[in-house]
């Protein structure tokens, strides 16, 4: 049994097939599907996989293709292999930040896995701050969401949703748009305002209440998001899941909560039937926000 992180043992051996010539250049290498299948790993472990792999320079993204094994430098890859634009580096930007958070995001490692020079990536984005705005407006505007409901309730409780989805793919977003008094420029974020905003639109309430309901759904989301992005990073730091972590850890929280000292909490968490989880939080605290503004609205509206 391994210690490494299961990421770096599936980078090994995808490694140890490029070294060894069954993969060779231009061959497309497992996808993170595959990888999923193959080693029975989460998908956020085979992307990280295959993010290692394309930061030492051996894989490469192919449009169209996927990801193939990289040919030596100076070894052209056929025609337009070496055309950079601002789109191919948004999304190297994305899979690195999908892979490993923002902390493993620098444009140094985007040259890296684009196999140019960081200098040549300035030609095309300015800085890491326009890189995580271009990133944030690509990842906002993947899936649209559709015309908003005449039902406020039902347009807020889609919106919310969508945006949870939009944390789910993409986990580092939470903590790029953390800012409330200085939010990123991203016209697809802004869309997302824009349509909340609409959804309340046949309610009384005013300019102040309407901005103010829109941004307590984002804060109670992102707030969501950014636990099940820590809870993710432990679980790759760690090599364990939730259910190994809590049973090693069991008998210090019995400790604790016991009878004696903290009865209402032991009355809680010893019942059966309790099972806490980032989902039945987010259905809870959902339904509870919007039966707050409900209240608030018809009080507005009498």
């Amino acid at each position: 049994m391994t210690d490494r992180p299961p990421y770096l043992v599936i980078a090994a051996a995808i490694r140890a097939r490029i070294v060894s010539g069954e993969l060779r250049p231009g061959d497309r290498v497992p996808s993170t599907r595959a990888i999923t299948r193959e080693w029975g790993v989460a998908m956020a472990t085979a992307t990280k996989a295959l993010a290692t792999l394309r930061q030492e320079g051996l894989v490469r993204p192919e449009p169209g293709v996927g990801t193939v094994v990289a040919r030596p430098s100076g070894q052209a890859s056929g025609p337009g292999a070496t055309a950079l634009s601002r789109e191919r580096i948004v999304r190297a930007a994305l899979d690195i930040a999908v892979a490993e958070g923002l902390p493993g995001l620098t444009m140094r490692r985007v040259a890296t896995v684009l196999s140019t020079s960081t200098m040549t990536l300035y030609r095309h984005v300015p800085g890491k701050g326009e890189l995580v705005r271009l990133m944030t407006d690509a990842a906002c505007g993947e899936v649209p969401l559709g015309p908003a409901p005449p039902d406020w309730r039902t347009g807020l409780d889609r919106g919310a949703r969508w945006l949870r989805d939009v944390y789910t793919r993409h986990r580092w977003l939470a903590q790029a748009m953390a800012s409330f008094t200085r939010p990123i420029a991203s016209p697809n974020a802004m869309a997302y305002t824009e349509w909340v905003l609409r959804a309340l639109q046949g309610t009384r309430l005013g300019p102040g209440d309407k901005i103010h309901v829109h941004l307590l759904i984002f804060s109670f989301v992102q707030g969501i998001a950014m636990a099940s992005d820590l809870e993710e990073q432990a679980k790759q730091d760690s090599g364990i899941s939730d259910d190994e972590w809590m049973t090693q850890n069991e008998s210090r929280f019995d400790a604790i909560a016991g009878p004696g000292d903290l009865p209402m909490l032991h009355a809680v968490t010893a019942g059966e039937g309790f099972d806490l989880s980032l989902d039945s939080l987010f259905e809870f605290g959902l339904r509870r926000t919007l039966d707050g503004i409900a209240a608030l609205i018809d009080e507005t509206s009498a």
